[in-house]
């Protein structure tokens, strides 16, 4: 069986003031850089950075000795929706990926184990699969989306939404990740602070 790992970094960050791809968290460690790390440690691979504003200042970013495919979301001014879709066909590329995990690079308290929790399925499951992190009964990130999903779900994809009402039509399983972070995502300087 094996998971892959898409890491969500395309979009301007406007309420960021700069595209979170290329945001320093208050640890002095890149946002982009701690995504793919998190994916690796977590043992997921091959791992997709979907990358968009300032793509090439981002691509130049991403850390040395970790193997990233780059998937670039011509699109990503449309939202949420073009980053995911590029990223599920970067990854359907990889004909022995049974399942991805999908992250969003604005996370910053997102640890190898809520990952590993969330990727954990029986092997012979991974195909079928839909799991999505749950921080006290909110729905959030990390989410498992087994390969079975990845084209019905590209074709369901509009405007700046993910996968939400995806998941929540085809019962995907919540994953209680509460003991392992907040599962917030951080959109401001302040909230960076």
């Amino acid at each position: 069986m094996t998971i892959g790992g898409v890491l969500l970094a395309a979009g301007a960050g406007s309420r960021m003031g700069m595209p979170k791809a290329l945001v320093v968290g208050a640890d002095g460690e890149l946002w982009l850089a701690r995504g793919v790390r998190v994916l690796s440690e977590a043992g997921c691979g091959p791992t997709v950075v979907v990358l968009g504003a300032s793509a090439d200042e981002a691509e130049d970013l991403l850390p040395a000795g970790v193997p990233v495919t780059v998937g670039i979301a011509e699109d990503w001014k449309s939202g949420l929706s073009a980053s995911l879709r590029r990223g599920l066909e970067v990854a359907a590329t990889f004909d022995d990926v049974d399942a991805v995990v999908i992250t969003l690079v604005d996370l910053p308290d997102l640890g190898v184990d809520a990952v590993r929790r969330v990727a954990s399925v029986p092997p012979g499951d991974a195909r079928s699969a839909l799991r999505q992190a749950h921080y006290s009964g909110r729905p959030g990130h990390p989410v498992l989306i087994g390969r079975d999903h990845w084209l019905p779900l590209r074709r369901s994809l509009t405007g700046d939404s993910g996968a939400r009402k995806y998941l929540g039509a085809h019962g995907a399983e919540a994953v209680d990740c509460s003991d392992l972070g907040s599962g917030r995502d951080v959109d401001s300087p302040r909230e960076l602070r």
